[in-house]
């Protein structure tokens, strides 16, 4: 659910919801979110017809088009949107547009009185594959609205961004300061040969071993032999719990971990030159399929470096603190930037 672009804000995996659409006549409005890649086994049929993974609109929609409202997992700054219609080659839309709005939770967004703002121009689709729309207004958002010129099938849609979290609710709690929901991200692992490393700071609990981040095996083990992954926070923090979560990982967990904080955010060269020099939680044997929590103490944080000896497999890993008083000017500032 990660890309060049950012996270993909309209995942299921978020909570992202398909709200409403004009039609589902042959495939379900709820497929667009899901975190699967799409798939088609030609020849499949059910009352609908062909049996198609995405969604998909009787013929025939008139001169005002189809159209589907998705309200986002997590409220954010959009970078790209992709319209995706693979297996979809007869039967694709022929253009698009995206538009976009802010509602509360609780709010209809089918209301005539919404002020949906256009995020592209009318584009052209490309039958059976990905089609990536790059969105110039970087304010923040919580609902878009795909809006077809036609009628037809749209396996996916991912909406690329960042996410921007309400600084109001961050006043005197405690968070999940490294999760997805706050601005959490996986900028770098050493190895996800089985799985990918940005499972770890998913807000669920993991489901199977498949649901976590799981290397290949080491043949160069060592005293010090291990895989590491970088995760950043939205916002600096001070820390005072951390999860380890192994569950589902049996006979391939990591025997060992370590934790290493960051007070540096990276400049030009990336994070491959950002020192991670802050002890947050020293080298600590862990136990399979089980969910460790440690306490902690270490302030002004704003990335860790999880080292995991000699290899093998985490499901979750999740960091608990509170904003610093910069870490919530910062993000204060950037809610003002992107309203």
């Amino acid at each position: 659910m990660t890309g060049q672009h950012g996270i993909d804000l309209a995942s299921r995996i978020l909570g992202g919801r398909v709200v409403a659409a004009s039609d589902e006549s042959f495939g379900v409005k709820e497929r667009l979110v899901d975190p699967a890649e799409p798939a088609f086994v030609p020849g499949t049929y059910d009352l609908r017809g062909e049996v198609v993974d995405g969604w998909e609109t009787r013929r025939h929609a008139g001169p005002g088009g189809d159209w589907v409202i998705i309200r986002l997992g997590a409220p954010g700054v959009l970078r790209a949107v992709d319209v995706d219609t693979r297996f979809f080659s007869g039967n694709h839309p022929t253009a698009c547009r995206v538009d976009a709005c802010v509602l509360g939770v609780a709010d209809d967004a089918c209301a005539p009185a919404v002020n949906w703002v256009s995020l592209t121009e009318w584009t052209a689709l490309k039958p059976d594959s990905p089609n990536m729309l790059t969105v110039a207004d970087h304010r923040r958002w919580t609902h878009v609205r795909l809006r077809l010129a036609s009628d037809g099938g749209v396996a996916r849609v991912r909406v690329y961004g960042e996410v921007l979290p309400d600084p109001a609710d961050f006043c005197d709690v405690s968070v999940e300061v490294s999760g997805l929901e706050q601005g959490g991200r996986v900028e770098w692992s050493s190895d996800s040969f089985y799985s990918d490393a940005c499972a770890l700071i998913r807000p669920d609990r993991p489901r199977t071993m498949g649901d976590g981040w799981e290397t290949r095996r080491r043949r160069d083990v060592g005293p010090e032999t291990h895989d590491a992954v970088l995760i950043s926070f939205g916002f600096p923090a001070d820390l005072r719990r951390l999860e380890i979560d192994t569950s589902w990982f049996v006979f391939n967990a990591s025997l060992e971990v370590s934790v290493l904080g960051s007070r540096h955010r990276p400049d030009h060269n990336g994070w491959a030159r950002v020192p991670f020099d802050v002890a947050v939680l020293d080298r600590t044997p862990l136990a399979p399929d089980t969910r460790h929590r440690f306490t902690v103490a270490v302030d002004d944080v704003c990335a860790l470096r999880v080292q995991a000896y000699p290899d093998g497999g985490i499901a979750r890993i999740r960091a608990i603190g509170t904003p610093t008083p910069a870490g919530m000017q910062r993000l204060r500032t950037r809610w003002d930037e992107a309203r």
